[in-house]
């Protein structure tokens, strides 16, 4: 659960020191105490960059090596690291069961409001503005929330592993988090987030599954747990960067770069920026719908075994749309330009019939 010094400065482990000084210099404008800022705030973070200088990566008492990046202490097993966080997890949530009444309160007064929850990992900064939008300020680790208006954040969404205290928001209207991509935050971990009326833009998105020890005790027996991270925008659009590992993104319509490791994605407009999908993604149309994909190279780098999956109707390989030129489809004239790639608007219709026995429009290309 404790964050790297890299997640306090809101960078990837990848970022050049360019970046993180930038991201320091963001950070420092925001928080310093010059500025209106906390001074145990600004401490943090400066600690964190200076350690970045040096090539130590986590803060003091917190050292790289579990599957929770916290690392094991003195004498500790990674069972009691396990347990260590799931109470951490725990006592976080509890103060998030706090801030949920304390809004609840500013809701009911239509009032305005700035509080901070939680105390060095956990702490998070909650404003409630005249509008009734809900700003997170930080890094949301553990626990529900929700509100009847928009939710905006800034910094990452992420959700313990070895607690069942999973991190779900929850807006009314739209979820956002301020320029995800140039400030590399991130959804992860079995987070959910849903907005009921609007839509969500998040940065990169990414699930896990965790290999445990047999629930029924068998020695040297594994199973597989599935950390699901979840954007639910049923009326309006989830627009994300990159999703990887065990992801579901549903809207009236997805957008996103590439989709990687087992990814679903479920609407009725889908666009794919990007060049890279992988055998185990699955694209679930809905009735009526669309997918494009718009990388011109997107042919190659799109993989022949993953799946589009029109609602009642079999599933169809992408290769089968892969080898179809637009010419054969539009009945225009002759051309190499095939509907994968270039932004070609594939249909419902196009699809139907085409993974199963029926034979739709592509069915005189079978064998």
């Amino acid at each position: 659960m404790a964050r790297s010094n890299f997640e306090i400065l809101g960078v990837d482990e990848g970022a050049t020191p360019a970046q993180v000084r930038e991201a320091f210099r963001r950070l420092a404008l925001e928080h310093h105490s010059d500025r209106g800022g906390e001074d145990e705030r600004f401490k943090i973070i400066k600690q964190a960059y200076e350690d970045l200088k040096r090539g130590k990566k986590y803060p003091a008492g917190a050292q790289a090596g579990t599957p929770e990046g916290t690392g094991l202490r003195p004498g500790e097993t990674e069972a009691d690291a396990q347990r260590r966080n799931a109470e951490l997890a725990r006592q976080i949530s509890a103060r998030m069961e706090e801030a949920q009444e304390w809004l609840d309160g500013l809701e009911r007064e239509g009032s305005p409001g700035t509080r901070v929850f939680g105390s060095g990992t956990g702490e998070l900064e909650i404003e409630r503005n005249p509008a009734g939008t809900v700003i997170l300020k930080g890094g949301y680790m553990a626990g529900p929330l929700s509100c009847p208006g928009q939710i905006h954040v800034r910094g990452s969404v992420t959700s313990p592993s070895w607690s069942p205290e999973r991190s779900v928001l929850r807006a009314g209207g739209d979820f956002r988090m301020a320029s995800p991509v140039s400030n590399r935050y991130r959804v992860d971990n079995g987070a959910r987030i849903l907005s009921e009326t609007g839509s969500i833009v998040a940065g990169n998105v990414s699930g896990r599954r965790l290999r445990v020890p047999d629930p029924d005790g068998r020695v040297g027996v594994y199973t597989v747990r599935e950390l699901l991270t979840e954007l639910v925008a049923p009326a309006g659009k989830v627009i994300v960067e990159n999703a990887s590992g065990a992801v579901l993104l549903e809207a009236d319509t997805v957008i996103l770069l590439n989709a990687e490791d087992g990814v679903r994605v479920r609407g009725r407009h889908v666009m794919v920026y990007g060049g890279s999908v992988t055998h185990d993604v699955r694209f679930e149309l809905k009735r009526g719908g669309t997918i494009r994909f718009y990388e011109e190279a997107s042919v190659q780098g799109i993989s022949d075994d993953a799946l589009i999956v029109p609602e009642d109707s079999e599933p169809v390989r992408l290769y089968e749309v892969k080898t179809k030129r637009i010419s054969d489809v539009t009945g225009g004239p002759k051309s190499d330009g095939t509907m994968v790639g270039g932004g070609f608007v594939i249909t419902y219709e196009m699809l139907s019939g085409l993974g199963g026995k029926k034979r739709g429009l592509f069915g005189r290309f079978r064998k």
